[in-house]
């Protein structure tokens, strides 16, 4: 791995156990093995290392969740079905390529940059952007015209939302199976 992806890995695992602010540039250098003027070769300073953390795990989740939507069962309740047994197979730490689940990055990173037209906080609104166009394309694919698609992608992403914070707020375990009734649920009516 070179010293930028170091950097970048590095940081990612700090700032989402601990959050982003709480972690200093010389607690990233200490546990990355990196010299300071490495990382400042490479970053102009931490919001530059934070927006290539934030486009690191943007990349590594997208990858993830692409993977498990394509090994679905078919029609749209296959996307519903893989989606959140995904989310609760990530929630519960049973999914290896994602890091051990403290919510979700994007969230405590939104709620750490709150402005809206600030770039990271944007970023990150990006992000949820690019997941609910992934799911449109599935319920496409999956025979839904892309109104409809549109839609239930809005609510699987809602429903989705609430999983993950319930699962990081209230500890609830059971958060994504809970999501997955209620969208098969609100499916049926």
């Amino acid at each position: 791995m070179d010293k930028r992806q170091q950097l970048v890995t590095t940081a990612f695992d700090l700032f989402y156990r601990q959050g982003i602010h709480a972690v200093g540039i010389n607690q990233i250098l200490q546990e990355s093995g990196v010299a300071k003027k490495t990382l400042y070769h490479h970053f102009s300073g931490k919001e530059a290392l934070v927006a290539a953390v934030i486009a690191y795990r943007d990349s590594a989740f997208l990858e993830w969740l692409e993977g498990r939507l394509e090994r679905r069962e078919p029609g749209p309740e296959g996307v519903i079905e893989a989606l959140f047994t995904a989310l609760d197979d990530w929630i519960n730490d049973r999914e290896h390529e994602l890091t051990p689940f403290h919510g979700c990055f994007f969230i405590n990173t939104c709620a750490e940059y709150g402005d809206p037209e600030h770039e990271l906080h944007r970023q990150c609104a990006q992000h949820k952007a690019a997941v609910a166009r992934m799911l449109t394309s599935c319920l496409m694919k999956a025979g839904l015209k892309e109104g409809a698609a549109a839609q239930q992608a809005q609510t699987l992403s809602l429903l989705k939302e609430g999983a993950i914070v319930q699962a990081q707020v209230q500890g609830d375990k059971t958060a994504a199976l809970q999501a997955w009734a209620l969208a098969l649920r609100l499916m049926a009516t």
